[in-house]
């Protein structure tokens, strides 16, 4: 509580609190509502999984920063409200019609119009024709043909189509009206209409429209149609997570290093000086870059082998300046005239003494592993699996998201490693300048 009205004084400290508290809560959220198992699966999955996706589009909030209004990517199946279906008996079959009604009120045309079809049938298939309803009232012929299984039709591959438009490219076309000559689409609601006939009592027609739009999502896709939320969203826990397990690991297990060579001095004190010294001449960046290329790139392989080279640090030889002078107080010499054992001073009198120390230390480091984790993502030794913050800006780097003007890719991965840091940077100072009196009145 003492603690707790001390950082109530600093609001840089309040700040760093609640954006961290904020990326916990992104945390458990992400755990809780995509599980492991589907995380990884949509973040490995292809277009098969991504089919509604347009590809490298940018986030439907930035149209507040636009003048001009890119469309949005929207799908339309027979679940949806708006769409319509019904079905009529006939001779041989049945006679079904499916309406996709929707509002189109933007600037530009979007990526492409598709429909995913999906025919029941034994031997006989069903024949469709497919016609669009423009707001000025024109019906549109798109296209008559005998639907396979699990058909795509793609409107701006179908050439007869683009004739029919007079050499329009279609997804424009059919937003267009010939009779001008103005390029911008018109707005208003519009209605595809898809009747189908098919030659088997039992046969049947499943159907979804999908506009491609300029703008997908919260967060925007990748050249993989992924939608980078589910990277950036998972993202936080596994930063957060790489970066608390390796500076508590690293600063608990070089603490107690260092306060049983204190102790024990003599040639205990003296391996563990001589190991800190060889370890400090070791390129801590080429032995993970070694350990992934070699060994592995699993996140728990980088965790241990962070924490293992870590360990034997510069920290070490602080922590064992401060147990010198805590080994000769008082109250240790009583500790062991009463018969208290070497671990329990150790654990009790001696380690506890320094907690203070540790704590600002320990904040501070946690942003420092975040950015390893993310730097070894970015060279291409991050975990294979898990889509994490450094894979987004790998992604984006390779496929060159800064020429091609798909800055969104790279900000929003690296704002989020900034705001993790300064977060972090904020409460640890601050926390350094309660549990550290000579830094109190600075």
């Amino acid at each position: 509580m003492k603690t707790l009205r001390e950082l109530s004084k600093y609001p840089s400290a309040l700040a760093g609190l609640i954006i961290i508290l904020d990326l916990v809560a992104v945390s458990i959220y992400a755990v809780v509502t995509i599980p492991y198992s589907e995380a990884i699966r949509l973040w490995r999955g292809g277009e098969d999984v991504w089919y509604r996706s347009p590809r490298n589009a940018p986030p439907t909030w930035t149209n507040f920063f636009r003048r001009e209004k890119l469309p949005a990517t929207f799908s339309l199946s027979l679940e949806s409200e708006s769409v319509t279906r019904s079905e009529k008996e006939t001779a041989d079959g049945k006679e079904i019609i499916i309406t996709f009604p929707f509002d189109f009120s933007y600037d530009t045309f979007p990526q492409e119009l598709a429909l995913y079809l999906d025919p029941v049938y034994e031997e006989k298939q069903p024949y469709i024709s497919v016609t669009m309803t423009t707001p000025d009232g024109r019906d549109l012929r798109i296209a008559d043909f005998a639907v396979s299984p699990s058909q795509t039709y793609l409107f701006s591959q179908d050439t007869r189509l683009t004739r029919r438009l007079g050499g329009l490219v279609p997804h424009e076309g059919v937003f267009l009206n010939p009779e001008f000559e103005s390029k911008t689409p018109i707005k208003g609601d519009y209605v595809i209409t898809i009747k189908a006939l098919t030659f088997e009592k039992d046969a049947d027609l499943r159907a979804e429209f999908v506009m491609f739009g300029q703008v997908a999502g919260w967060a925007g896709t990748d050249h993989l149609r992924r939608d980078l939320s589910i990277a950036l969203l998972w993202g936080t826990p596994v930063a957060l997570m790489f970066g608390l397990l390796a500076a508590f690991g690293t600063s608990v297990a070089t603490m107690v290093i260092a306060a049983v060579g204190v102790w024990y001095s003599g040639w205990v004190d003296g391996l563990i000086q001589r190991i800190t010294e060889v370890n400090l001449l070791i390129p801590f960046i080429p032995m993970l870059i070694m350990i992934g290329t070699f060994y592995s790139r699993s996140i728990w392989v980088i965790l241990s082998a962070t924490i293992l080279l870590s360990v034997f640090g510069g920290s070490i030889i602080t922590y064992r300046a401060v147990f010198l002078q805590i080994k000769e107080s008082p109250y240790i010499e009583a500790a062991r005239a009463y018969g208290a054992g070497n671990a329990r001073i150790i654990l009790s009198y001696l380690i506890p003494r320094i907690i203070p120390l540790l704590i600002p230390q320990l904040v501070i480091l946690i942003p420092a592993n975040v950015f390893l984790e993310a730097s070894l993502a970015v060279i291409g030794l991050g975990d294979p699996i898990l889509p994490t913050w450094g894979k987004v800006i790998t992604d984006a780097i390779g496929n060159g998201a800064l020429y091609q003007g798909h800055y969104y890719w790279i900000l929003e991965p690296a704002f989020l490693l900034m705001l993790t840091g300064l977060a972090f940077a904020m409460l640890g100072f601050v926390l350094d300048r309660i549990f550290n009196p000579r830094l109190r009145g600075i």
